[in-house]
């Protein structure tokens, strides 16, 4: 077996390490929003909104950005993976523009650390308690795309 179809036996595998690193970034896109509700409970410079930033920054650093590397890697090589996607269903793409929207999700998570980091946090505890819905939202569609495959 040579180039992508080299990839066939392996793709349970794939998927499998797929599954595991997107829970595994789901987990810090649902706990980093709650972290920034109880950050926006404290005040600037104390030693609790210190805490606050390590933590903001180990999660994202440490856990989300290495989940979501991988998480990409293993989908982009299952989509390689002969046989993985037909291209004329309708699926594929939902599930594919549903992880560019929490990639996106991502970014804006990061952006809102450096603002606590800085202590110019620009957003409500009200405001951090609603976007925290939208990854679950993201990953009802995708879920239901990837297993289902509706259409």
């Amino acid at each position: 077996m040579t180039g992508i179809s080299a990839l066939g036996p392996y793709a349970d595998w794939l998927k499998a390490f797929h599954v595991i690193s997107m829970v595994a970034w789901m987990a810090g896109l649902f706990y980093l929003p709650r972290l920034y509700v109880y950050h926006t409970q404290t005040q600037a410079g104390s030693e609790s909104s210190e805490r606050f930033k390590v933590m903001e920054r180990k999660l994202l650093r440490g856990i989300m950005n290495p989940a979501m590397i991988a998480t990409w890697i293993f989908g982009i090589l299952l989509v390689m993976t002969p046989g993985m996607v037909d291209w004329h269903r309708g699926w594929f793409h939902v599930k594919l523009t549903g992880a560019v929207l929490l990639t996106a999700y991502h970014m804006f998570c990061a952006r809102w650390r450096k603002g606590f980091l800085n202590d110019r946090n620009q957003h409500s505890e009200k405001f951090y308690r609603l976007v925290n819905e939208i990854p679950a939202v993201l990953l009802i569609v995708i879920v239901i795309m990837a297993i289902v495959q509706p259409f």
